[in-house]
């Protein structure tokens, strides 16, 4: 994936309402997405193994989305996508 994709998928999620309740808020939903969405298609099937591709393209996924607050935890893209009403199939 080049940075162009990762601009447009971040494009496309930005207007996105981020339900969470502020002090949740460390990571941005928008990130949380296009990782998991990274992850899913590198064959990821469910939340610790999406938190394990983040931690094996930690320095990539930086350098595309920033991620001042490092990687986000399986916890965190459960709850993230889940209060965000994403369907985890």
């Amino acid at each position: 994936m080049t940075d162009w994709t990762a601009s447009a998928l971040t494009e496309h999620f930005a207007d996105l309402e981020d339900p969470r309740i502020e002090r949740a808020k460390r990571h941005e939903l928008c990130d949380i997405i296009v990782i998991a969405i990274c992850a899913v298609i590198c064959s990821a099937d469910n939340w610790v193994e999406i938190e394990e591709f983040d931690r094996s393209k930690q320095v990539w996924l930086e350098r595309m989305l920033g991620l001042p607050n490092g990687i986000p935890s399986h916890d965190t893209f459960w709850s993230g996508l889940c209060t965000a009403g994403c369907r985890w199939q």
